[in-house]
């Protein structure tokens, strides 16, 4: 009777699956836009002007594997998240840092914001994002609901 008490309270709550969710949805998207802007870059080429273009042709090989790394690490995480892996928060975090070298070479090197009106607000918004999961992992963890 002890270990079902155990194994029990180990059982996420309702809301850390649709956490889960939600982060599966938020990463999908960020490997879309992967996808989009590595393999049909012509979708996104017919929407810029000249300047914005050539901006987003000069991206750095380096960037894009970045980019890569950031949201195929994500979804993978999110995956790790539904069969319940501490693994997840490693990937989660080399996600994270993937996910700020894009950015620091998009917003600095680049310097995007230069060319793209808004150009911090998706950023910030993923990259707070990436912490709050990290947050989450940690304290799934804690109570027991990743192993």
């Amino acid at each position: 009777m002890k270990n079902m008490t155990a194994y029990s309270s180990s059982k996420p709550p309702v809301w850390f699956w649709v956490v889960a969710g939600i982060a599966l949805l938020w990463n999908l998207f960020g490997l879309f836009n992967f996808y989009i802007s590595t393999f049909d870059q012509v979708t996104i080429l017919e929407t810029l002007n000249q300047e914005q273009r050539e901006l987003f042709e000069a991206m750095p090989i380096w960037a894009t594997v970045a980019f890569g790394i950031a949201t195929i690490g994500g979804v993978i995480a999110t995956l790790g998240l539904f069969i319940r892996r501490k693994w997840a928060k490693q990937l989660f975090v080399i996600s994270l840092i993937a996910m700020v070298v894009q950015f620091v070479n998009w917003l600095f090197i680049q310097k995007a914001p230069e060319v793209f009106p808004n150009s911090y607000t998706m950023p910030v918004a993923v990259v707070i994002v990436g912490v709050l999961l990290i947050f989450f992992c940690n304290k799934a963890i804690q109570k027991g609901w990743l192993r």
